[in-house]
């Protein structure tokens, strides 16, 4: 089913953490008592980041500054066909709290604007505006597939609060179509864990005494990136030979 032209707002507030396997199995046992895992149960999230030809949106958000902007297309699960439902969206970061606006199309609506830069007609609102000007002013293409294994988790008392694993980060700067699958060179060691807790407000006080607990601290983890870093680190090397 495509669900053709839906738009999204998200504002609220992330936070990340590195888990190894103790770590996770810990928070995990701990959480589950106030949480639900959600009805996809473990998804593979497909994206393809938008750059410029010298990456200069990621170099910029790899320098921590107090505003920053991504745009990616996004797919849950490996698409089998072009009619499969994606997401462009645009990723605003301004101090701690994260904005999103995305629009939903058809794998084969999205690669058409990709290659035209013409929405179909029926994609009328302010976010393709703001798509069109973002790609205009930048100059942007896709740079980078991205791909990761993900369970999410929300609260039985307050859904706004959701709280996700990814694993098995892996990526590709070749072959970027979301048709090609989900292969990828991976960017972190087996049973490392991605931990977000998304929230529009203040954490519940279960949480923030689990965290405290278990001595899990947020730290700043850039899933693209860590990958721009590992892959200009891998050029460099192959320079210095």
């Amino acid at each position: 089913m495509i669900f053709l032209g839906f738009q999204y707002v998200f504002k609220r507030i992330e936070k990340k953490y590195v888990l190894n396997e103790d770590k996770y199995e810990q928070i995990l046992e701990g959480i589950l008592p106030h949480m639900e895992v959600d009805k996809y149960g473990e998804t593979t999230i497909c994206n393809l980041y938008f750059d410029t030809e010298d990456s200069r949106l990621i170099q910029i958000s790899v320098d921590k500054p107090v505003y920053k902007e991504k745009l990616r297309l996004r797919s849950y699960s490996v698409p089998k066909d072009k009619n499969h439902t994606v997401f462009l969206e645009i990723k605003k970061k301004f101090k701690k709290t994260v904005y999103k606006r995305r629009i939903s199309m058809s794998l084969a609506d999205a690669e058409a604007y990709m290659e035209t830069g013409k929405f179909p007609k029926e994609l009328g609102g302010n976010i393709p505006k703001e798509i069109d000007y973002m790609i205009s002013y930048w100059n942007i293409k896709p740079k980078v597939f991205l791909a990761y294994d993900r369970t999410a988790y929300y609260s039985k008392e307050n859904p706004e609060l959701r709280i996700t694993f990814d694993r098995n980060i892996r990526s590709r700067y070749q072959d970027l179509s979301l048709l090609s699958g989900d292969y990828g060179e991976p960017l972190l060691s087996e049973g490392t864990y991605i931990m977000e807790i998304k929230i529009p407000n203040a954490a519940p006080l279960w949480l923030a005494r689990l965290l405290s607990q278990y001595q899990v601290f947020s730290q700043s983890f850039s899933k693209y990136g860590n990958v721009y870093i590992k892959h200009l680190l891998e050029d460099t090397q192959k320079e210095g030979k």
